[in-house]
């Protein structure tokens, strides 16, 4: 059974959208259950200015989804890195336990967004230098 904070963030998901031209997407997938999500992010002043999703997947990891990207809007780009599993399924007053494997899945895709954002300055930079 789904918590009151699940379905409400599955009956009204927040910042879901592709936004257009962001500064790093990152995304991850769950080949077990077909579950796919992609991260978009804005970043200025290496905070998370703006913070969108596109998922596939079930109320489980639309709610999850949905939820961190409130966590991590407005965050650093380190804090909102160590946003854990653990404080997704807390924020949502607890996921069954055969949904828990989506909690790794949104905090994975929003890992691999903040590391192709920091790709993508090192590349940048190293551009700059030829």
């Amino acid at each position: 059974m789904y918590s009151d904070k699940v379905i409400e963030h599955f009956l009204n998901p927040q910042n879901a959208y592709k936004m257009p031209d962001p500064d790093a997407e990152g995304s991850f997938g769950d080949p077990s259950c077909g579950d796919a999500l992609t991260f978009y992010l804005k970043i200025k002043d290496n905070r998370i200015e703006d913070i969108s999703y596109l998922v596939y997947g079930c109320t489980a990891s639309i709610a999850t989804s949905s939820m961190t990207s409130v966590l991590a809007k407005g965050k650093s780009l380190f804090e909102a890195y160590e946003i854990t599993e653990e404080d997704v399924i807390e924020a949502l007053d607890g996921l069954p336990e055969h949904k828990i494997h989506c909690s790794n899945l949104v905090v994975t895709a929003l890992r691999n967004a903040i590391n192709n954002y920091y790709k993508k300055l090192k590349d940048i930079k190293r551009r700059s230098y030829l």
